[in-house]
Order: structure tokens, then C-alpha cells, then sequence
């Protein structure tokens, strides 16, 4: 629960409950989980809670910034909701130039001021997604110079293959009287063609690539 709304959510529907209301419970609900179940403005949701079940009503949905790695969470109820239950505090520390030095000694510091106080250190699950994300991006770079090459390979072939087609071509249009400037622009047309075709069908095919693993997979 929350009397204020969360620096890194921004609210797209309904408004956010004053700080002193006191009336029937409400909830404040994440956008894009809220889209995937069906919910609307003023719909109600009945969350389980130590044994009790809690009913309250929308009065907004937020877009959230997960990225930022922030306290936030799909559902922040108004403070009335849970009055008199037995709760804990959540807090996030992130300073971007503390050493590994560092962060050993403000735990160290936390957990000999505070011994109740159980602390998390994220930032080493932080670096292990961004090593694997880097991994994987140097893997899709490898296979994308793979297939580029072999791509230039099998047009490569396609045009020697028809090389002396177009020599014969290029013999019968002389002999009719075209001119060396003709033969030269009517075969760099369908060059450029053959390209321009090629280029369109790797934008095309690495667009729906790009969308699938954007879409489907990383969700």
C-alpha cells in the first residue's frame, strides 16, 4: 500500500486517492497486467491476505517503469485497506559508484545497526542477465554476419550462373543495334532490381524476426 503515487509509474486511467482517505478500499493497478485479465476502471479484486479476504475497487491503472528498478508492484492498495495488519517496510538503496568494497561494508553497516533487517544484494543477478543479454547479442551478431555472407555467396553464384545468358543477350541486342550505353543501363537495372528485391525481403523477414523474439519470446 501507498499514500503517494510511485515516483516511476505514470497513471493512464482514474486518479490516485488523497493522502488522508479514510473510504472503501481501493487499488491501483498496473496497466499492462491489468489489459492481459480483462479488468476496467471501477471493476473489484479480492486478494487473500493472511487468511482474510480483501475486496477493493480500481480507481486507477499506472504504466510502470520496471526498468528503473525502483519499489513498485502490479496492485498498491490505499493505507486504510490494511489497517491494524501486521506489515514490514521495504526499501531500495542503488548508488551507480560503490565498489563491491563498498556495498560489503554498508551490508555490514546495515546488519550491525539493524540486525531484524534482511538485506538482498541484486546487483550481482543485475550482472548476470546483463552478461547473458550481451552473450546473446553477440551470438545474434555472429549468426546475422553468417547468414550475410552466405547470402552474398548464393547471389554471387545466381549472377555467374547466368552470366553467359546475359552474354548471349548482350550479343543478339548488339547485333539489333543497341548501344554499349543501352546494354550497360539495362543490365545495371536489373542489378539493382535483383538488390533492391533482395534488400526488401531481409528488411521484411528481419522486421517479423525482430517481432517475434520482442513479442513472444521477451515478454
Amino acid at each position: 500500500y501507498d499514500a503517494k503515487q510511485p515516483e516511476n509509474a505514470t497513471l493512464t486511467e482514474g486518479k490516485w486517492w488523497p493522502q488522508d482517505y479514510s473510504g472503501e478500499p481501493l487499488v491501483s493497478f498496473s496497466a499492462e497486467e491489468g489489459k492481459a485479465i480483462g479488468l476496467k476502471l471501477g471493476d473489484t479484486v479480492t486478494v487473500n491476505v493472511l487468511g482474510r479476504n480483501v475486496t477493493a475497487r480500481i480507481a486507477s491503472f499506472r504504466q510502470v517503469e520496471w526498468e528503473t528498478m525502483g519499489i513498485n508492484f502490479v496492485m498498491i492498495f490505499s493505507p486504510n485497506t490494511f489497517a491494524g495488519a501486521p506489515h514490514g517496510w521495504l526499501a531500495t538503496l542503488t548508488d551507480r559508484k560503490a565498489t563491491t568494497a563498498d556495498d560489503a561494508r554498508l551490508l555490514n553497516a546495515v546488519t550491525r545497526a539493524f540486525p531484524a533487517v534482511t538485506t538482498v544484494r541484486v546487483k550481482d543477478a543485475l550482472d548476470i542477465v546483463n552478461r547473458l543479454v550481451a552473450q546473446l547479442g553477440t551470438a545474434i551478431r555472429a549468426a546475422a554476419g553468417v547468414a550475410l555472407i552466405a547470402s552474398v555467396l548464393v547471389l554471387s553464384g545466381a549472377l555467374a550462373a547466368g552470366n553467359r545468358a546475359r552474354i548471349h543477350d548482350a550479343v543478339v541486342l548488339k547485333t539489333l543495334g543497341a548501344t554499349r550505353r543501352t546494354l550497360i543501363a539495362a543490365f545495371s537495372l536489373e542489378y539493382v532490381l535483383i538488390g533492391l528485391a533482395t534488400a526488401l525481403f531481409a528488411l521484411a523477414a528481419g522486421g517479423v524476426a525482430a517481432w517475434f523474439v520482442v513479442a513472444r519470446i521477451m515478454t
